[in-house]
């Protein structure tokens, strides 16, 4: 894993780069301290997980996380800063997580643990056989499954797929993972919901799914509860 920290302040620089070593022995860690270092090695070489300072002269932590947006391979984005009322204005980047320079020494190790789980999450596959053919998605790329009568539909990045097997295998088989029952016909991933409403979900794509009664109140307690890990 390749793993990139970016901040014009040495001593905090120095200190994300050792705590990230440290909980991620096996990794490549480089650091830079100017947004300018920074981009250029974007370009050459995307990194998994960056560590970036919003407020730097120059080249600015937004202007970096905007320019993501157009990277093949775009990284894991944690928002470092001292500066906590430029967090809500950099929530448009969808960053996953924030560390408070105040409040470093407390924030860093479980933000780099939810870092290690969601990486994980991200090279996990979900298989399934469509058409006699084996297939393989990334759970990070479906957004939810749909009941339809003896068949699930699943909704991903790329695509619509219909697969022959049941709503309640599949959301046994991805509980551990970050599926969600929501309604008695669909199974959502709860990093896929941007938006949720009294009896509805809008999920990033601009899709709206139901929420049923029976599992409403749970389903709303855990999205918003992983929502606020990423506001954290």
């Amino acid at each position: 894993m390749l793993i990139y920290v970016c901040d014009d302040e040495m001593e905090i620089l120095h200190r994300i780069a050792a705590a990230v070593k440290k909980n991620q022995p096996e990794s490549t860690v480089e650091s830079f301290h100017e947004g300018e270092a920074l981009q250029s090695a974007l370009t050459k070489n995307a990194c998994d997980l960056l560590f970036l300072d919003i407020d730097m002269p120059g080249i600015s932590g937004m202007d970096i996380a905007y320019s993501l947006n157009h990277l093949e391979h775009k990284p894991l984005l944690v928002f470092v800063t001292n500066h906590d009322e430029l967090v809500y204005e950099s929530f448009q980047y969808h960053p996953f997580g924030f560390i408070r320079k105040k409040y470093f020494d407390s924030e860093i190790r479980t933000v780099l643990e939810d870092c290690k789980k969601e990486l994980r999450f991200r090279t996990k596959h979900f298989c399934f056989r469509m058409n006699g053919q084996e297939t393989a998605l990334l759970l990070s790329d479906i957004l939810y499954f749909e009941a339809d009568g003896n068949y699930l539909k699943l909704c991903g990045l790329s695509g619509q797929y219909h697969f022959r097997s049941t709503i309640l295998s599949v959301e046994e088989q991805l509980r551990e993972d970050g599926f969600l029952r929501v309604h008695k016909g669909f199974l959502v991933n709860r990093a896929a919901v941007r938006v949720v409403g009294r009896d509805e979900l809008e999920l990033v794509n601009g899709e709206r799914l139901p929420l049923g009664e029976k599992y409403a109140e749970a389903a709303k307690r855990e999205i918003l509860r992983y929502m606020r890990t990423l506001m954290r």
